[in-house]
């Protein structure tokens, strides 16, 4: 394709983006060019195009004159592009719709400042998808709790036991799911609860690995509130 055919489509996406989902706001077309023609290279246009379309419906209650209201704001500018940015990076529909849901979430939770709903898009950024799947999993994590989910995410959740004698390939799997379920733990998402010995009273060692044997892990309250921005909180919720 011609460089000026390239730049063109790209012109068009700006101006069908800041359209439908900013409104007529003076300098959202600018934000946007500068955003795409500097940040994001050609070949991302068409993931910014379908987050466009995921924002969108996360925005269908604001009126303009509220868009409008809170694009006056810096810092939720920031906040927006920052959407922007990550959305570009991404593959997954999954991903690109938890995106615009912390977008959302960030512009009408009294509690939560720009701040800290970027803090929120940093985490999420921090996660593979993998990861945001265990992360949910936490939510519920009691023998027989939450099966449909479980049943859905199998290939991800099921316990993969590794022995000194296991084949390689099983031990890479199972220091795999090990290492997202640590990542979470250094992320501050979730927290290990330790098999005591209650003979010494100090924690067991698993022979496997040699570090402290978990008894059971769940949700901080910083994992449930990224889950909640996310709009995986309120899905459960929702039954």
């Amino acid at each position: 394709m011609p460089k000026n055919e390239l730049e063109q489509n790209k012109a068009d996406l700006l101006t069908s983006t800041a359209k439908s989902v900013l409104g007529i706001v003076p300098f959202a077309g600018p934000l946007l060019s500068e955003l795409v023609g500097n940040l994001i290279p050609n070949q991302r246009v068409d993931r910014l195009s379908k987050y466009v379309i995921e924002l969108e419906k996360k925005l269908s209650d604001l009126t303009d004159e509220r868009i409008r209201e809170l694009l006056r704001d810096e810092e939720c500018i920031d906040f927006f592009e920052e959407g922007f940015v990550q959305a570009s990076r991404v593959l997954t529909n999954e991903r690109r719709t938890q995106i615009a849901s912390v977008i959302r979430n960030g512009l009408d939770d009294d509690s939560i400042v720009y701040s800290e709903s970027k803090y929120i898009l940093k985490l999420l950024q921090e996660l593979n998808d993998q990861e945001v799947i265990w992360l949910r999993f936490y939510l519920n994590p009691t023998i027989g709790g939450d099966e449909e989910f479980r049943n859905r995410h199998k290939n991800i959740l099921d316990p993969v036991p590794a022995y000194l004698s296991s084949d390689e390939s099983i031990i890479e799997k199972a220091a795999l799911q090990g290492s997202y379920q640590e990542h979470l733990e250094r992320l501050g998402l979730i927290r290990p609860h330790y098999r005591i010995d209650r003979d010494t009273g100090m924690p067991e060692f698993d022979k496997f690995s040699g570090k402290p044997s978990v008894a059971y892990r769940d949700l901080t309250s910083l994992g449930r509130l990224l889950l909640k921005q996310i709009g995986l909180l309120e899905n459960e919720e929702n039954g």
